[in-house]
């Protein structure tokens, strides 16, 4: 049984920086990618980051493109997401996931999910 747990989450400052990790295990071998989605109240869910669990090609929402880095230690089973430059915009729950589908930034590519780790950045 797949499993995602992450941490890392907090309170920051504008302009600091964050590490979530997403510790994994039970994963399938049909898995193409793990990512990293966020959901603010009121607002859809959000893919910000992915990558190819293969190759490890990575992608990136527009909104966090440069800012944030996703990154996978393979022998562990854990995914990171390293925030910088943190903006008041970017306070949410954030969400691991691991999926079979094809689409990267698309959240109906992932079909597991962890309980999610609250960011929340003060100006």
């Amino acid at each position: 049984q797949t499993q995602l747990v992450e941490s890392g989450g907090g309170s920051v400052q504008a302009g600091g920086s964050l590490t979530l990790s997403c510790a994994a295990s039970g994963l399938s071998f049909n898995l193409n990618y793990m990512g990293w989605f966020r959901q603010a109240p009121g607002k859809e869910r959000e893919a910000i980051a992915a990558i190819f669990i293969g190759q490890g090609n990575s992608y990136y929402a527009d909104s966090v493109k440069g800012r944030f880095t996703i990154s996978r230690d393979s022998a562990n089973n854990t995914l990171f997401l390293q925030m910088n430059s943190l903006t008041p915009e970017d306070t949410a729950m954030y969400y691991c996931a691991a999926g079979s589908g094809w689409a990267p930034l698309a959240a109906s590519s992932y079909n597991y999910w962890g309980q999610g780790t609250q960011v929340t950045v003060s100006s």
